[in-house]
């Protein structure tokens, strides 16, 4: 039976979703650059860094633009998701997310924050989920983004965890090929379709108890 002595926790789409603010961010800065950029165009940017996402949007345009631009854009697009997000607040933590996070702590059971997000501290202080945090690992703290395995490795060592004592909860392909790229188990969070690559997927923390999600982790 597995041991496990640390959970980590992807951000956007398990903790809370701000992914529509990261749409509503990108889509304001396309639509000043007449790129026209959609839902299903936003989909390539899950759990991809805010530089790879631009180089994707910008892809969509025939455009060719500078290094400076791209950086004036990239600021630019975290500007108006830093608008959003500072408006968020504990009602947008998702359902059962409070409760496991709580399970693990009477459990003595770590929890880490695993996200390449560079606004992570910021979300977390909004939703008032910082006190349930052994560790808080996001874009100002690691090199490389997803699927590279960096960020849950060091949430791992942060929390002085083996990577196979650590199970990882993520809702993209890519954070789930990382944590398999750092020798740990995955949960996703979300489509079975879209997540295949996960060792089991549940539609959000409120589908378990506490118990019942960490038994069945231990049986991998």
């Amino acid at each position: 039976m597995r041991t496990i002595k640390t959970c980590i926790f992807d951000l956007d789409g398990v903790i809370c979703d701000t992914a529509k603010y990261h749409f509503y961010a990108w889509k304001t800065l396309a639509d000043r650059l007449g790129i026209i950029f959609t839902h299903k165009d936003n989909e390539r940017l899950k759990g991809v860094s805010r530089m790879e996402s631009l180089e994707i949007l910008l892809s969509l345009s025939d455009k060719i633009y500078t290094t400076g631009e791209k950086l004036v854009f990239a600021e630019e697009k975290n500007k108006n998701y830093v608008d959003y997000i500072t408006k968020m607040g504990k009602d947008e933590v998702l359902p059962g997310v409070t409760e496991f996070l709580e399970y693990c702590r009477e459990q003595g059971i770590k929890t880490a924050l695993g996200s390449v997000s560079r606004n992570a501290e910021t979300i977390l202080k909004r939703l008032k989920l910082e006190p349930y945090f052994d560790a808080v690992i996001d874009g100002t703290k690691v090199v490389n983004a997803k699927p590279d395995p960096e960020v849950f490795l060091k949430g791992a060592a942060e929390t002085g965890a083996k990577p196979e004592e650590c199970v990882v909860f993520e809702d993209a392909f890519t954070g789930i090929q990382a944590a398999k790229a750092a020798g740990m188990p995955a949960v996703g969070i979300g489509d079975a379709k879209v997540l295949s690559n996960a060792d089991f997927v549940i539609r959000g923390f409120e589908e378990l108890r506490g118990e019942q999600l960490i038994a069945r982790i231990r049986q991998f």
